[in-house]
């Protein structure tokens, strides 16, 4: 095998397969990249027997053969090398030579028959969004994905498309992320899929702000995202998933409005005073036109207010201060509407002006009589 190939083109694969490479695997080869080399591209596959990425690069291929080399090794060496056109060979002993301007390098790798074959997705159904909106979706809810694997359908996040529009939710039993687009293409029928969070985390990486398309493929076993020269493969999870349209459906008797970034500012102002070790809720005091922050712990005590259009008539709640900050953090609006009903039960955050492409929802947190 040989091809020359540019070093970035080249670096940015490397990187890219190596996510899902394995740390530490009983598969040896599965701590290596399979590097194949046929036409006028190279692939390069990273696989962990959870998720592959298969990421391809336009390449001078002088001989076609495969090898899979030391994804962690490989990956320094590449990095390192000059700016200039990569050359690689690996011969029938599989000695693999790696020459880039005045350096060389030689190293050793394995047949790239050890190296498991990926899974293939039986296509069943697609849906078609752009890179940008797909990405932000994913940033949007990912961090309410559970991380309990007592229940396993809920460490992944929901896939929902229909009549055009994709809905993903992610649920982890204290809060809840939702967020709405209009698809670019989709199948006629709904689809309904859960994705590992751990793999819309590699996709979320490999995903551009670009207008680029993104197909999401649907097979019996697996979902395969299609972004660019990449591809990567994920089992789906299975599982009945929480009814989050049941949450859609609760009348709040409250309803008040406020700037985003004002409240951002107050609730990480109040948190100064909260670690790990001191952990208080923030209590919340909705009133008329303004909402109060407190906070209490052994360090001290820490109180805020920024304006709000309603009144809560003083209703107070109390919330964890990283919940409360990642919601408010990630819902896409200047403006929004927190629809509360009383201090023991559920706050949504969301559109103030009415649109429903996101919710989050935050159990609130009990507050003792002297926190005040």
């Amino acid at each position: 095998m040989k091809f020359t190939v540019e070093k970035n083109l080249l670096q940015s694969a490397v990187v890219t397969a190596s996510r899902v490479s394995a740390v530490k695997s009983a598969v040896p080869a599965l701590e290596g990249l399979l590097i194949e080399a046929s036409g006028g591209n190279v692939k390069i596959s990273g696989y962990d027997l959870k998720t592959g990425i298969i990421t391809t690069v336009p390449a001078d291929v002088i001989s076609e053969g495969s090898i899979v080399l030391s994804a962690r090794l490989f990956g320094d060496i590449i990095r390192k090398l000059p700016d200039n056109i990569v050359s690689f060979s690996a011969d029938e002993n599989l000695t693999s030579k790696i020459e880039c301007g005045m350096s060389e390098f030689q190293i050793l790798g394995t047949s790239s028959a050890d190296y498991p074959d990926l899974p293939t997705v039986d296509y069943q159904k697609s849906l078609t969004l752009t890179e940008k909106n797909l990405k932000n979706m994913i940033a949007q809810t990912n961090f309410a994905v559970s991380d309990n694997e007592s229940r396993p359908i809920h460490t992944g996040a929901l896939f929902e498309a229909e009549n055009g529009t994709l809905t993903i939710v992610a649920i982890d039993g204290f809060r809840l992320a939702l967020r709405r687009e209009q698809l670019s293409k989709s199948e006629p029928s709904p689809l309904s899929f859960v994705v590992p969070g751990t793999a819309l985390s590699e996709v979320e990486k490999i995903l551009a702000d670009s207008d680029n398309p993104v197909s999401v493929m649907l097979g019996s076993k697996h979902i395969m995202f299609v972004i660019s020269g990449t591809v990567l493969i994920s089992r789906r999870l299975e599982g009945e998933f929480y009814n989050y349209k049941i949450t859609l459906q609760h009348v709040e008797k409250y309803r008040l409005i406020a700037d985003r970034r004002a409240v951002v500012d107050a609730v990480e102002r109040v948190s100064l005073i909260i670690s790990d070790k001191l952990k208080s809720p923030v209590r919340c005091t909705f009133d008329d036109g303004v909402l109060k922050l407190l906070s209490s712990t052994a360090l001290g005590r820490a109180s805020d207010e920024c304006p709000v259009k309603g009144d809560g008539e003083g209703l107070e709640i109390g919330f964890n201060n990283r919940y409360l900050l990642e919601a408010l953090k990630a819902a896409p609006a200047d403006t929004i509407q927190f629809n509360i009903s009383s201090g023991i039960s559920q706050c949504t955050i969301v559109p103030a002006d009415g649109s429903n492409n996101f919710l989050y929802m935050i159990l609130p947190v009990r507050l003792k009589a002297n926190e005040g």
